[in-house]
């Protein structure tokens, strides 16, 4: 059995379905040691009859033994049903519990780990423990019960033939346990491989268009055979020594019965001829009868060793996917409730930063925001502006609790992030970020998402605000147009905009919005900044732009310069204390001149 703290409580949820599936298993194995027997006594009395069949004892016995195989076939049903039913009722069991550690885990996780072992994570390596959980079950209670209870009747039979049979189960037991961890060692190389072939690949498919435009197609493929052949190589390497411990049974196997068989017919021959044979001082009288008998043994006795050698190569590649799946559900929950975290009631979109000082995990010595303060009123609009990797992003996703900051750094209505739940957190802020993700599914859903049952009106009110109704409408499915993978069947301004109204249905007492006008033009982004100024009134609206005229309108302007805070004024009083902001104002009217002389 596969033991480990994340699956053990599952043998204890599905226990009745063990304790069905293995007595069954049992039962069925028990049944059919009585084969060889009726089949051994029916030769018996065929050889011994001399012409006087008799039938009835005959018929007896072939009803005793279809009797066994209704037995089997109901015993086989049962323990496949429970079993198996177990056995991906775990797999599901860990893939939900997997699935809600990837939400709990921080940013910094994701940015670290590659997306190819995550997946192999949740796909081969899962398969794996299901594999062994149901069938390694099969096979460890074959390859004891019914290997115990063959070799039994075997030494009952004649106990210098079992031993001669017992050799092979020795050889596997010992070999088995030499390459159980150099199997589990392989495994771990194949799946470490196989992670980086799905990277290089999923990789590939999402800049699909980048390699066009650039023309490295050939490169590419170029790179993906080396990364390929790796995989290939450690599969091949994988499977040699899988193939050479199976075939090395099987060569054990054959060798044994052979033997069987040749000194077996001997033995039988000198029981008939009445010249019985001993060896090691115990004379050897075989029956037709019983050496089909022991025969029969034998061959029900191959099933547990070819199961204990496989049950090897099986266990070492359940132990190492196990492994790197307890790796991942022990990772450090970064982001997490403190102990006397309270929910956020009423918020009325008060924000507060004070002497805020952050540097990713990754590279603690780069500091991305430095000493920032500032506080925004309920109901402001307000715009942030600076030089691209002046920290703007970083400052405004500190609200969604993404990151931990400093006790006392930010705050929303006067209370600390970091004593208020995560949920109600996040549930005050609605985000759009800067790569407008959208799921593979239709509009409507899309700008759905963050709001629970939502009507019809509702999405369309939403997207009439982001300015993209008329282009909805104007698809030939409508809201139930699929936007494809991560949007792709839509313009980027589209994108943006969809991503617009899902934030807005939310109806967050702040609104965050992250570049999230750049892809439209003027006319469309002034009725957006026209509807949010009425529509938002009363609520509180961030805007982050890299146009200045996208917040001219704002009641007040934050200007970072390389992590800090240069100004936070009006609009009218930065030009005169933000160089950085005057510099933007100059530059953008600038710009303005040269397209009108173009014009």
């Amino acid at each position: 059995m596969l033991l480990g703290k994340h699956i053990n409580k599952y043998y204890k949820q599905y226990w009745y379905f063990f304790v069905l599936g293995v007595a069954a298993l049992i039962a069925v194995d028990y049944v059919q040691l009585f084969e060889p027997i009726f089949l051994g006594q029916i030769v018996d009395h065929l050889s011994e009859a001399e012409g006087a069949v008799d039938i009835a004892f005959i018929g007896s016995l072939c009803l005793k033994l279809l009797g066994i195989a209704v037995v089997m076939f109901g015993g086989r049903m049962l323990w496949r049903f429970t079993l198996f039913n177990a056995s991906q009722r775990i797999q599901a069991g860990v893939c939900r519990e997997m699935f809600r550690k990837s939400e709990r885990l921080s940013p910094r996780y994701f940015h670290a780990t590659p997306v190819g072992s995550i997946m192999s994570w949740f796909t081969t390596d899962l398969e794996t423990i299901e594999e062994y959980t149901g069938f390694g079950t099969v096979q460890i209670v074959d390859a004891s019960f019914l290997g115990i209870l063959v070799i039994v009747r075997m030494f009952l039979l004649d106990w210098v033939m079992a031993s001669f049979a017992l050799i092979p189960m020795t050889l596997i037991i010992v070999w088995g346990a030499l390459v159980e961890k150099f199997m589990a060692e392989r495994w771990k190389d194949r799946q470490e491989k196989y992670d980086k072939l799905y990277d290089f690949t999923q990789e590939n498919f999402t800049g699909i268009n980048v390699i066009k435009a650039f023309v490295k197609e050939t490169s590419e493929l170029h790179a993906f055979a080396k990364v390929a052949r790796k995989n290939q190589d450690a599969n091949i390497a994988f499977v040699r020594v899988s193939i050479l411990f199976d075939t090395l049974i099987e060569v054990i196997i054959a060798i044994i019965l052979s033997f069987i068989l040749g000194f077996g017919s001997w033995f039988v021959w000198a029981t008939v001829t009445q010249t019985p044979i001993v060896l090691l001082g115990h004379a050897i009288a075989l029956t037709p009868g019983e050496l089909i008998t022991f025969i029969g043994y034998f061959d029900t006795l191959i099933w547990p060793m070819i199961a204990l050698g496989s049950l090897v190569s099986m266990r070492g590649r359940a132990k190492a996917s196990l492994k790197r799946i307890d790796a991942f559900l022990d990772a450090e929950e970064e982001i997490h409730n403190a102990s006397d975290a309270k929910p956020l009631e009423n918020v009325q979109g008060a924000v507060a930063f004070s002497h805020l000082t952050f540097a990713y995990p990754a590279s603690p010595e780069i500091e991305v925001l430095k000493d920032v303060s500032f506080s925004v009123r309920p109901g402001e609009l307000i715009g942030v502006v600076g030089r691209v990797g002046s920290g703007k992003t970083t400052l405004l996703t500190m609200l969604l609790r993404l990151y931990n900051v400093p006790d006392g750094t930010v705050s929303i209505d006067g209370k600390d992030i970091m004593h208020a739940t995560i949920d109600s957190v996040r549930s005050a802020v609605a985000f759009v970020p800067q790569d407008n993700f959208l799921f593979s599914d239709s509009v409507r859903n899309n700008i759905a998402f963050g709001a629970e049952n939502a009507s019809e009106d509702d999405v369309k009110r939403a997207a009439a605000f982001a300015d993209v109704a008329d282009n909805i409408e104007g698809f030939p499915d409508g809201y139930d147009t699929m936007t494809g993978e991560r949007g792709v069947t839509l313009s980027g301004g589209q994108k943006q905009r969809v991503s617009l109204a899902r934030a807005y249905l939310k109806s967050a007492p702040i609104l965050v919005l992250d570049d999230s006008v750049s892809a439209v033009d003027m006319q469309t982004e002034e009725k957006i900044l026209a509807n949010i100024r009425s529509e938002r009134a009363g609520k509180t609206t961030i805007i982050i732009a890299s146009r200045v005229s996208s917040v001219a309108h704002a009641d007040r302007i934050l200007v970072l310069n390389e992590g800090a805070v240069e100004a936070f004024d009006t609009p009218q009083n930065l030009l005169s204390v933000s160089p950085t902001y005057s510099r933007m104002v100059y530059l953008q009217e600038l710009e303005k001149e040269v397209k009108g002389g173009e014009a």
